[in-house]
């Protein structure tokens, strides 16, 4: 709009200066060689306005007639620098797109089109990596190198093609070098502080950062962290030798970062050796509010030397009260008691943690208390086949790699403050968990064993023939039964009564009836009785006065039918009459007639009747040949 009003503006002065001339009076007279030209001024000065118009075209034709060889490879020059960025353009789109050759062609067209042009240059060397020529790629790099505008790029190509062929001495050389070029390149900034971190240069590590900070390549918050860690590992490698120095360092990488439980540990550690004792349970705790850790409970358990493990307990639960309802804390209280031998406080500890948190240290632990306490291996096996199949604990996890201690840098990637505390991903993430119920923590129950020696409980009593010494068959042996109140056992020619429970003994089960004889009572029917053999004894002689104090009736004892025994029991009944025939020569004084009465209605290994023909046969007492 201005340039619009300065326009007619100036026209408007145009006008007004030929209107002035034109009222002028009088006439512009030229006169040359006796010719006279005469005309008013207006004319005059639109004649003399042309001629200068006229003169100033002659002078530009001229002048470009003279210059025409320069404008004409001007022209030429511009067109062909037109043609190699087209061919630049089309090369970076081709290499974007991952078409090497394409790539290739466009960066050797702009390359001769556009002579000593970086990008040029960037392209052809970017195509030979795309496409796998290392060597060519390491040549133009290099080449690069002697440009001042293209030194930091070339070593950066560099040091990328160094990376990849696994050369860290000569990837920290380039960036070395980057470094001293432009201090403010941060890919070199960094890649200095890792390769230095990786080779525990810790001193030249902190020079690194505080440049690095300098050249505003992190945030104040970072840097305060990666301070603290590079401190750290600095104090672990003086701790032996600078004890100190190491202690000075740990304290200001506690202070920088609060929850880098490392560096709290070496602290305590250093100040425990120093005799600091409040010192270090107060860098302990303080940690510990923030972020738990087993190695927090551990150092702070052996905080004070020669404490007893009962000490030991005391100090756990009080760190462990800091930050109630804690898996770590629980843990750790249960190790402490379990030390201590205070099993039940273990054992409660481990079920809390367990109902929270299922990991894999609850179970192993429980594992351990129960070999502990009980010495039970059933268990012990029962909690280690459960831990196999747990979540995994926690473990310090940088790029993949799981490890048991802290590191400061990662051994993959030389990332600093690369390790983080947590559960290690994709073990064992599919196993479902086993369910805990509370019947899992109880002891074992023990069997109940009679404490008067000699004295058997007696279900029920084989009767012996009196000829034979050998097991008799019910008809010849009838059952008398034993009061409740106490029962008589005979062993090696003494009787011993021992009291019975007031509860009535339980009623003895009744096996199913067998088919067939052999093995069982109904054989004696078929076999050749004592009586008639050579040497038997007279069988109408009467019982003498010691075989009547041995003899003892079966309780519950009927005439019912004998149920069968299993082959087992057959072998052992063949035992016990081996053992009875081994009796017949032990004494002059023993009377053999009488029949010798055993404690119990059935013999240990007989499985007895099913629970359904309980009530369909009456009781009785088991006999065996």
């Amino acid at each position: 709009m201005i340039r619009v009003l300065i326009f007619f503006a100036l026209l408007f002065a145009a006008t007004m200066g030929f209107a002035w001339m034109a009222d002028l009076p009088g006439v512009v007279s030229v006169s040359w060689q006796g010719y006279v030209w005469e005309k008013p001024p207006v004319v005059v000065a639109i004649v003399a306005g042309l001629l200068l118009i006229s003169v100033l075209l002659t002078l530009w034709l001229v002048a470009t007639i003279l210059r025409s060889p320069k404008i004409a490879n001007r022209f030429f020059k511009r067109r062909r620098k037109d043609k190699g960025y087209e061919a630049l353009s089309n090369g970076l789109i081709a290499l974007g797109a991952g078409d090497a050759k394409l790539a290739r062609k466009h960066g050797l067209d702009a390359d001769r089109l556009l002579a000593d042009e970086p990008a040029a240059k960037l392209l052809l060397a970017q195509t030979a990596q795309l496409a796998g020529r290392d060597d060519e790629a390491r040549e133009r790099f290099e080449q690069m190198l002697e440009d001042k505008r293209t030194r930091a790029l070339g070593l950066h190509g560099l040091f990328i093609e160094a990376e990849r062929h696994q050369e860290p001495v000569a990837a920290r050389h380039y960036a070395e070098e980057a470094v001293k070029e432009m201090p403010g390149l941060e890919w070199a900034g960094k890649a200095v502080l890792g390769y230095q971190a990786v080779a525990s240069h810790w001193e030249d590590a902190l020079k690194t950062l505080e440049r690095n900070y300098s050249g505003k390549m992190l945030d104040k918050k970072s840097y305060r962290r990666q301070r603290a860690v590079v401190l750290t590992a600095l104090a672990q490698s003086l701790e032996d030798h600078e004890p100190d120095r190491a202690f000075a360092l740990a304290k200001e990488a506690h202070g920088l970062a609060l929850d880098l439980v490392p560096a709290a540990v070496t602290a305590a550690r250093l100040a425990t050796r120093k005799g600091e004792i409040r010192k270090a349970t107060k860098l302990i705790e303080s940690t510990w509010r923030v972020s738990p850790h087993p190695d927090l409970a551990e150092a702070y358990a052996h905080v004070r030397s020669g404490d007893s493990a009962v000490d030991r307990l005391k100090r756990v639960k009080s760190l462990a009260g800091q930050r109630a309802n804690n898996t770590v804390g629980g843990l750790a209280v249960a190790r402490a008691a379990l030390d201590a031998r205070e099993f039940d406080e273990a054992r409660e500890n481990l079920k809390s943690v367990l109902r929270s948190e299922p990991v894999r240290a609850a179970f192993l632990m429980m594992a351990e208390l129960e070999e502990a306490e009980h010495g039970d291996r059933g268990r012990m096996r029962d909690w280690l086949a459960r831990a196999v199949r747990a979540p995994l604990d926690k473990a310090w996890v940088a790029d993949g790699l799981v490890s048991r201690e802290w590191q400061a840098v990662s051994p993959v990637t030389g990332r600093l403050d690369a390790f983080e505390w947590k559960t290690p991903s994709g073990l064992g993430e599919d196993d479902a968990a086993d369910l805990i119920e509370d019947a899992m923590f109880e002891g074992p129950v023990l069997p109940v064993v009679s404490a008067m020696p000699g004295v058997q409980t007696a279900e029920a009593a084989i009767v012996t023939s009196p000829d034979t010494g050998r097991p008799a068959p019910a008809q010849s042996a009838p059952a008398t039964s034993i009061p409740a109140a106490a029962q008589t056992v005979v062993t090696d020619g003494s009787s011993e009564t021992a009291a019975a429970p007031e509860k009535p003994a339980p009623e003895a089960p009744i096996m199913p009836k067998p088919e067939g004889y052999e093995g069982t009572t109904d054989d004696v029917g078929h076999m050749t009785r004592p009586q008639d053999l050579e040497d038997a004894p007279d069988a109408d002689k009467p019982a003498t006065g010691a075989s009547r104090d041995k003899k003892v009736a079966p309780v519950g004892a009927s005439a019912a039918p004998k149920p069968s025994v299993a082959p087992k029991q057959s072998e052992k009944a063949e035992a016990a009459v081996s053992a009875a025939d081994a009796g017949e020569t032990a004494g002059d004084d023993e009377d053999l007639d009488k029949p010798i009465a055993l404690p119990f209605q059935r013999m240990p290994d007989d499985p007895g009747p099913d629970e359904d023909e309980e009530d369909e046969k009456p009781k009785r007492p088991r006999f065996f040949n």
